[in-house]
């Protein structure tokens, strides 16, 4: 288990726990003040009122909750989100609405669970050839329908 060092901007403030056992993420919930609703085909950057340290093996990775993408087509914008190591600004979560009717946030809903994932650095080196493959340039539905 890796240590989190995990802040509160304000008292009021539920940290996040793993509801079972088998959980791979922790719920964030919304900090709000007041309601807010997202119309259809739109965004809104939600705060949770946490910041959080840890160290720079990892990243933590911001993901959509399953049951408000399947029950209210709500996932996160740019997913999965990315907090860096060195990030140490509060978490906020980027809702987008891809359902038909607004839908409305109120304080503490869960909206996004984050997931600690470890990061590899890459060495790059430069060539001027890449070793061949049967699969070539092919992409973008090249393998099949």
């Amino acid at each position: 288990m890796a240590k989190v060092l995990i802040k509160k901007l304000n008292p009021k403030v539920e940290l996040p726990v793993y509801k079972t056992d088998g959980a791979s993420g922790m719920d964030l919930m919304a900090f709000i003040e007041e309601p807010i609703r997202i119309a259809p085909n739109s965004s809104y950057l939600v705060p949770t009122g946490l910041s959080m340290a840890f160290s720079g093996d990892y990243e933590v990775q911001i993901r959509p909750r399953s049951g408000l993408a399947a029950k209210k087509s709500i996932t996160v914008l740019n997913t999965p989100g990315t907090i860096d190591s060195d990030y140490r600004g509060e978490i906020k979560v980027i809702l987008f609405n891809h359902g038909t009717e607004d839908f409305l946030i109120s304080n503490k809903d869960r909206i996004a669970q984050m997931i600690l994932i470890p990061v590899i650095k890459m060495e790059l080196e430069e060539t001027d050839n890449l070793p061949d493959t049967l699969r070539g340039d092919g992409g973008f539905g090249s393998t099949g329908k």
